[in-house]
């Protein structure tokens, strides 16, 4: 139990809590958007989806899809038309938001990025920016999907990991707790209101009954040996590969993906670099401008996924998996590709190899 400050909140009183927070704060929801649940502003007029895990993680909140860097512009010399100058101006964000309703899996997939954007030899302004003026609120799981496995990675659907605070639906609404001293403050609100014993022992047993629902997490400790010692059998990898069809709807989906590319878009003399996401399973990923493409399977693409998440990864940041279990990329596959099926077959291909030799 995370027992910091806290609060209830009736579910009546959902929105008007929502209204409050975004009178200082842009605050996103998860909201329908077709026959899919996106996070985006909240507004009265649509409803917070929280019945179901949203469709896209609330990565785009601290790291968007496509960001401008910086602007730039050339200035020639009148008396001198071959030599120019050039102006540029950074655009670091300055926006307060509040990620509201995303599960405890989205809110663990930015403790993958701080390592890689917000290290102590490395730091990523514009992403650092956003994350120290992003506070994020996530809802305890109350029934794990199928293909929910955070269990595997070391988490639960109720881990308060990453969040400022922590949501948990009990009878009639919400417990709300406190993580972080920054979470505090948004508890301070004329919506919320003092909960009984009753409540946090309520809120503790759902937490609880959503961890029992998760089938047995298997010991992938040894994994990344297991991923390293399969890394030139091209027979393995392509078996696994052989249905995927290279999509990328497991990379833009995924929580803890942050490939990117940087391009300049020029209009005269004047011009933004902007980041997009990128996408490793694409062929153009690692495409070189010789021609040569060092990974041209989709088998070498796969390999480079799951490696980087359960053995790449691990091995630079202190064993930590580069996977927060949501699913999403077994969900929404076309062709059900499945991580774990993977994972379980390389610890079991590298054991039956180990026994035959």
């Amino acid at each position: 139990m995370v027992m910091g400050v806290v609060k209830f909140l009736k579910k009546d009183n959902l929105a008007r809590w929502a209204k409050a927070l975004s009178e200082q704060h842009r605050v996103l929801v998860p909201k329908a958007a077709g026959e899919a649940v996106e996070f985006g502003p909240f507004d009265e007029a649509e409803a917070i989806v929280l019945e179901t895990q949203a469709t896209t993680p609330p990565k785009k909140a601290i790291f968007p899809q496509t960001e401008t860097l910086l602007c730039f512009e050339y200035e020639k010399d009148a008396e001198h038309p071959e030599q120019q100058s050039v102006k540029v101006r950074e655009t670091l964000p300055e926006e307060r938001t509040i990620i509201l309703g995303c599960r405890p899996c989205g809110a663990r997939g930015f403790l993958v990025f701080d390592p890689v954007f917000s290290g102590d030899q490395v730091a990523d302004p514009y992403y650092r920016a956003r994350r120290e003026q992003t506070l994020i609120v996530s809802l305890a799981c109350k029934s794990p999907a199928n293909t929910c496995f955070c269990n595997w990675v070391g988490s639960d659907p109720g881990d308060a990991s990453g969040s400022d605070v922590l949501m948990t639906p009990i009878s009639g609404g919400f417990l709300l707790e406190a993580v972080t001293d920054r979470g505090e403050g948004l508890l301070e609100s004329a919506e919320t209101e003092e909960p009984s014993q009753e409540q946090i022992a309520e809120a503790q047993e759902v937490r609880d009954e959503a961890a029992r629902e998760l089938a047995p997490a298997p010991d992938i400790s040894d994994v990344p040996e297991k991923l390293l010692a399969l890394f030139d059998n091209n027979e393995f990898w392509e078996e696994m590969a052989a249905k995927c069809i290279s999509c990328g709807a497991c990379t833009y989906l995924c929580p803890t993906c942050y490939c990117f590319n940087i391009s300049d878009e020029y209009a005269g003399l004047k011009g933004k670099r902007i980041r997009t996401w990128d996408n490793c399973m694409s062929s153009l990923f690692t495409l070189e401008a010789s021609g040569h493409n060092p990974r041209e399977t989709k088998a070498k693409r796969l390999r480079n996924r799951v490696g980087h998440k359960f053995c790449y990864y691990p091995n630079l940041h202190d064993r930590a998996v580069a996977c927060c279990g949501c699913g999403r990329c077994i969900k929404s596959c076309p062709v059900a590709v499945d991580i774990r099926e993977i994972v379980l077959s390389a610890k079991e291909s590298v054991d039956e190899e180990s026994v035959s030799s």
